[in-house]
Order: C-alpha cells, then sequence, then structure tokens
C-alpha cells in the first residue's frame, strides 16, 4: 500500500511514506511521528488511513539529522529520540515540513488535508492547528502542547490524552480545557502512548475510541 517518495520542505529536502487508497481519495491526512521515526508503527497507522479511503503521508522528519533512523521502544532508544526532536531549531522545521507535506498531497488532488501526530507529534500537530491552515487537526498525548498553551487553534482540532499519564499531568489537560473550550478534549484511562500496539502502554479500547472520532472529526471536515 506505501512507498517512499521526496520531500521537499523549506527546511529541506526529506524522505517521506505515502499510503495510497483503493479508490479515488477522500481528502488527505498528513500523519506525525512519534519520538521514534517514521517505523513500522507509523507506516501501519498511515496505511490505516489509507484503508479508510485518505491519501495518507508521513514525512520522516529525523533524515534533517540522518536518513534511516527508526526506533524501537527501550529505554535507551526513548532517549535517543528525546536527544533528536530536542535539537534547537528542529520543531520549527517540523511545522515546515507538516506544511509542505501538506501542500503535496494537494499536488496529489486531494482538495482537503488533515493532521494527526502522536506523542512529539501530538504537539507538532497543535502547531499546526495554531500555525498552519489544515483543514482538521486531531493530536494524541502531544507532552510539548502545555508548554504552547497560548497559542489558539484556527481549525477544527481534537486533543486525546490518558490519565494514567505520568507525562502529562491531568491539571495541564484540564488547563487546556480551559484556555480552549473550542477544542474537542478527550481523556481516557490510560497511558502515554496507548494508541501504539507496539508499546506495553497500549490500550486497546482508548485507541479504538480515539481513532473512531478522529475518523469522525476527518469524516466532517476533510472528506
Amino acid at each position: 500500500m506505501g512507498e517512499d517518495i521526496r520531500l521537499k520542505s523549506a527546511a529541506g529536502e526529506i524522505g517521506a511514506y505515502l499510503a495510497t487508497p483503493a479508490g479515488t481519495p477522500r481528502g488527505g491526512i498528513v500523519v506525525i511521528q512519534e519520538i521514534f521515526g517514521v517505523n513500522q508503527h507509523i507506516r501501519a497507522v498511515t496505511d490505516k488511513f489509507a484503508a479508510e479511503g485518505y491519501l495518507a503521508l508521513a514525512p520522516r522528519f529525523f533524515d534533517h539529522i540522518k536518513p534511516g533512523i527508526e526506533l524501537g521502544y527501550t529505554p535507551d532508544t526513548i532517549a535517543e529520540g528525546r536527544g533528536y526532536v530536542m535539537t534547537p531549531g528542529f520543531t520549527d522545521k517540523a511545522v515546515q515540513d507538516v506544511q509542505a507535506a501538506m501542500d503535496e498531497l494537494k499536488k496529489r488532488g486531494v482538495k482537503k488535508v488533515g493532521v494527526t501526530g502522536y506523542c512529539w507529534g501530538g504537539t507538532i500537530s497543535w502547531l499546526a492547528a495554531t500555525r498552519l491552515k489544515p483543514d482538521a487537526v486531531s493530536a494524541y498525548y502531544g507532552g510539548g502542547i502545555h508548554g504552547a498553551r497560548n497559542e489558539k487553534a484556527t481549525v477544527p482540532t481534537q486533543m486525546h490524552f490518558g490519565d494514567k499519564d505520568m507525562h502529562i499531568p491531568m491539571a495541564h489537560v484540564n488547563e487546556l480545557r480551559a484556555l480552549h473550550p473550542d477544542v474537542e478534549i478527550f481523556d481516557y484511562p490510560a497511558d502515554h502512548g496507548f494508541h501504539c500496539d507496539e508499546r506495553g502502554s497500549w490500550d486497546a479500547a482508548a485507541s479504538k475510541k480515539a481513532m473512531e472520532r478522529t475518523l469522525q472529526l476527518f469524516a466532517k471536515h476533510v472528506g
């Protein structure tokens, strides 16, 4: 279902994983990785959106650092991935890459584009909602969202958090609710990373419900 393409961003040229639906695309979806790169899990998520009828694209943000970075889920790789995303200027490059991905999907014929992302990608999804103009955004457990809480979403936006997430206190989630009453903010009885079925924190029920809500959002605003 998927293929690797090149993506020309204002931040520099990178790779991307493109998954194409069987028929005419309903719209486009940009899928933003966790701190582990565009690994097997993110490719599977991208394929899932294609199976739902969307042209889905996952930029390989880590290509700015070194091509081919795909990490697993061990303490060492968590530390490695965190180091990459904390590189000075990397967040701004990522936002530029998301814009390039949106543009690429539209060049390929879709009229509307949604953005979704997980962990670090959840934070970048929020920044896409506040700084770019996708048609809808669904952000999962972005640890940096609270730090950018004073930015305002200008497009239909959802957030998904686990109430057992030690990285994101529910006090922060509730503060986001108070600051952004126009954003749909959901919490689930789950831990950080609950959507990733390759992590010990995967929660099947929370993942299923969050995906249903994400698809409803995109069906309404993307196609």
